[in-house]
C-alpha cells in the first residue's frame, strides 16, 4: 500500500513536537512538507520549533515555510502560559542552524498549494494550529479544492473549551479562519477536545519516553514534564492531554478515532462564545453534517502508534 501524503500545518507547542514525530516517523504517511502559523508562540518561534523537532528526528529532504504571522481578524495572542517563552520550554534543544531544515522563500499558502498540485495523488492536510493558513489557501487558490482529499484539523470541541469557556486555543485565535474552512464543503474531520483530553501524558507515559534511551525520547520525556507542569497550574489537569497527535493517529489509523457526521458552525459573535464550534450531535437543526467530529478514542491503540514512532525516529537519530 502506498504511502498517503499530508502536509501538516502547525504552531509548534509541546504536542505539536510530538504529532510532527509522530507523522514523520510512520511509512504510512509520506510527509509532504510542513508549513507554520502563529499560535501558541509567535511565527518566528514556531517555525523554528518545527526546524528543530525536524533534525532531532532526523528528518531530513521535507520542506519547510512560515505561514500568517497573525488571524485573519484582530491581534494575535499567544498560548505562552502553556507553552512557555519559546514555545518549547522545557529540554535543552539547542539545534545547530546548520543541522536544521531550511525554510523556504516562499509563503506556506505558496508552498501548500506547489504541494497539492504536484502530487499525484490527492493530498490531506493536516492542520494542528489556528486555520489561518489553511483559510487563506482555500481563497486564494480555490484550485487546489479538487485536489484535496481531506482537511483534518485539530480544534474546537463538543463540549468545554479551554480559552474560553466554551471555545477551544485554535478556533478562538482565528474563528474567521475556521468558519471559511467549515463552510468549504471539502471532506472535513474535526479532532476537539472531547476526545484529545483522553490522551493524557501520564507519569508512565513520561517514564516510557525516557525509557527509550536516546536523545528524542529523553527530548520527548523533558517536553511532557513540563507540559505537565504547565497544565496543572493552569488547569488543576494531574496529567497534560496532547491533542495534536491525535489528528495525525486519525489519518493514519481511522479506527482509533470514531467519528460522526454531523452539522459544526463557529459562533463568531457571541459574547460570551466567540470561537466556539457548535456541533449539532443530536442533529436539532436541518442543517446537512460538513464535518466527520470525532467522538472517541482508543487510547492505548494511540500511544502505541506514538510511541512506535518515537522508538523508529530515536534509534536512527541516535
Amino acid at each position: 500500500m502506498e504511502a498517503l501524503p499530508v502536509i501538516v500545518d502547525c504552531d509548534p507547542g509541546h504536542d505539536d513536537a510530538l504529532a510532527l514525530l509522530l507523522a514523520a516517523g510512520d511509512p504510512r504517511l509520506r510527509l509532504l512538507g510542513v508549513t507554520t502559523v502563529a499560535g501558541n508562540q509567535t511565527l518566528d518561534k514556531t517555525t523554528r520549533n518545527a526546524r528543530r523537532m525536524l533534525a532531532l528526528a532526523g528528518v531530513a529532504g521535507i520542506p519547510v515555510a512560515a505561514g500568517c504571522d497573525r488571524p485573519l481578524v484582530g491581534d494575535l495572542i499567544v498560548a505562552g502560559d502553556i507553552h512557555g517563552e519559546s514555545g518549547l520550554d522545557g529540554p535543552d534543544l539547542d539545534v545547530p542552524l546548520a543541522g536544521m531544515p531550511r525554510v523556504a522563500d516562499v509563503h506556506a499558502v505558496e508552498l501548500m498549494r506547489d504541494l497539492v498540485a504536484g502530487s499525484p495523488d490527492p493530498v490531506t492536510l493536516i492542520a494542528l494550529g489556528p486555520l489561518t493558513n489553511v483559510a487563506l489557501l482555500l481563497r486564494t487558490h480555490p484550485d487546489v479544492s479538487s485536489r484535496l482529499r481531506r482537511i483534518v484539523f485539530m480544534g474546537g470541541s463538543t463540549e468545554r473549551g479551554n480559552t474560553t469557556p466554551y471555545g477551544e486555543f485554535n478556533i478562538v485565535t482565528d474563528p474567521e479562519a475556521a468558519d471559511v474552512v467549515l463552510r468549504s464543503g471539502l471532506p472535513i474531520t474535526m479532532i476537539g477536545l472531547n476526545v484529545t483530553h483522553q490522551a493524557l501524558a501520564t507519569p508512565g507515559i513520561i517514564a516510557e519516553f525516557q525509557g527509550m534511551g536516546t536523545r528524542l525520547g529523553a527530548v520527548c520525556a523533558e517536553l511532557m514534564t513540563f507540559f505537565a507542569g504547565a497544565y496543572r497550574r493552569n488547569f488543576g489537569f494531574p496529567d497534560p492531554p496532547v491533542h495534536d497527535p491525535v489528528a495525525i493517529a486519525a489519518v493514519l489509523d481511522p479506527p482509533i478515532v470514531r467519528t460522526a457526521a454531523v452539522p459544526v458552525a463557529v459562533e463568531l459573535t457571541g459574547t460570551h462564545t466567540r470561537g466556539a464550534t457548535v456541533v449539532d450531535l443530536h442533529r436539532r437543526t436541518a442543517t446537512a453534517p460538513n464535518a466527520d467530529v470525532a467522538v472517541a478514542l482508543d487510547v492505548d491503540a494511540f500511544w502505541r502508534l506514538l510511541m512506535t514512532a518515537v522508538r523508529k525516529l530515536g534509534a536512527a537519530a541516535g
